[in-house]
């Protein structure tokens, strides 16, 4: 079998099957979107003991990895860095699952025996399964209003890395999520004329996870690997009930639970930033002077603002027709929730042997699947189901390239199946 991408979620995957002596490839570039696309100086909202990267004996964890390092750690209150993050991600990787190929899959295409992919490099072969962990990269929302501006005007979240690039500029952001606040935040420090723009009234923050009263808090508002409350509770540790909501509901809490907040740890530092709330952008044109963006406040005022540059923080949504990889063959086949696949309770698609995991499994499993939270629920129960699954040998496919010097096919072992122990899975380890 293959899995697709090699961010938390690939990676955590590969790991679980590789423990349980699975035939598997990976294919891509390891925690390639923390390390390159969101912005240096990010500090992640999850708390530290709902961080970790999933392996089988839960072995190789953020607070092991900081040890060694010498970096802060605690399990709650203590913001973690993205570069201390990504660098954990690519230590999981070497340790865990050290034979990544780093391959950009660019055609899946349905055959009888399984799948055939083909790669950019022009590598191919055939695998019975396919696990896609491809995480948000497809998935970027930009708003209709915005889409039509020029590239040098306009950036979403994640293409703003390095924001030494804005020195100079005007700078408006749009959002008020915790991407919009870090990056009005870390622009404003950087002394970029930063303003963020929201249609909500107000910005809000998340609380403090361990809370002032520890004792208290944990009955009112009790810590889970997405927040403190019951209702991330719930979402956390019972994904698998998830599914049996009603259709309607698991939409609506897949797009807005939890609601857009900024970390804690951001509240104080955002105090200097010029904001425009309870504003929606109504109409922006390019001017001679830039981007000139028409406010309409919630109490019927309008303002005009301009910029330099637009950053649209705006967020990410599903839709299993924007994987560029996908043949309109597959596309057409599955069967969907809203705009994403409908998944068994093993992460299988309607196509039998393509299964999905992280962000775009929220509408089956719930909002746990956007956060590295997830992966050790989702890496679990797809290993098991994988690993009890003993396929026929596969033929060798035909090579793409006349100069490839290694074999390419997806071999599988006919050796006996694997012995499973089946282990409760390990719900919220805030006590760790």
């Amino acid at each position: 079998m293959t899995v697709i991408g090699a961010g938390p979620y690939g990676l955590s995957v590969a790991a679980h099957l590789r423990g349980l002596g699975v035939d598997y490839r990976i294919i891509g570039r390891p925690m390639e979107s923390w390390k390159s696309k969101m912005p240096k100086g990010m500090l992640l909202k999850s708390a530290g003991f709902a961080s970790n990267l999933s392996d089988p004996e839960q072995a190789f964890t953020l607070r092991q990895f900081c040890i060694e390092h010498g970096s802060p750690y605690e399990h709650l209150d203590l913001p973690i860095p993205l570069e201390t993050f990504a660098a954990y991600g690519v230590a999981f990787q070497k340790s865990c699952v050290p034979d990544v190929e780093d391959e950009e899959l660019v055609s899946l295409i349905p055959v009888p025996e399984g799948f055939d992919l083909r790669m950019k490099s022009g590598l191919s072969f055939r695998t019975h399964k396919v696990v896609i962990a491809t995480g948000l990269t497809h998935f970027r929302h930009v708003p209709e209003l915005f889409s039509q501006l020029p590239s040098d005007r306009l950036s979403h979240a994640a293409d703003v890395h390095d924001l030494e690039r804005f020195q100079g500029q005007r700078v408006a952001v749009i959002g008020s999520g915790a991407s919009a606040i870090d990056i009005a935040v870390l622009l404003n420090e950087a002394r970029v004329d930063v303003q963020l723009i929201s249609r909500k009234r107000a910005i809000i923050y998340s609380g403090r996870w361990g809370g002032s009263f520890p004792v208290l808090s944990s009955l009112a508002r009790p810590v889970s690997g997405i927040g403190p409350g019951w209702k991330h509770r719930l979402f956390a540790d019972l994904p698998w009930l998830f599914r049996y909501f009603p259709e309607s509901y698991r939409l609506e809490m897949a797009e807005k639970f939890p609601s857009p907040s900024g970390g804690a740890p951001m509240k104080d530092r955002a105090a200097t930033v010029p904001l425009h709330m309870g504003c929606s952008p109504q109409a922006v044109r390019v001017s001679e002077h830039g981007v000139q963006l028409k406010l309409l406040s919630v109490d019927g005022d309008t303002q005009v603002v301009e910029a330099d540059h637009i950053i649209a923080a705006t967020g990410y949504k599903a839709d299993v027709h924007r994987f560029p990889f996908l043949s309109s063959s597959i596309v057409e086949q599955l069967r969907l929730v809203g705009k994403t696949p409908t998944l068994s309770a093993n992460f299988e698609s309607s196509i039998p042997g393509l299964y999905f995991v992280g962000h775009v499994s929220t509408t089956t499993f719930g909002p746990v699947m956007r956060f590295v939270f997830g992966t050790d629920f989702t890496c679990r129960t797809i290993s098991r189901h994988l690993a009890r699954i003993r396929p026929r040998p596969l033929r060798a496919s035909r090579r793409m390239t006349a100069g490839q010097h290694r074999a390419t096919v997806d071999v599988f072992s006919p050796e006996k199946p694997v012995d499973v122990h089946l282990e409760p899975i390990r719900g919220s380890q805030s006590s760790r």
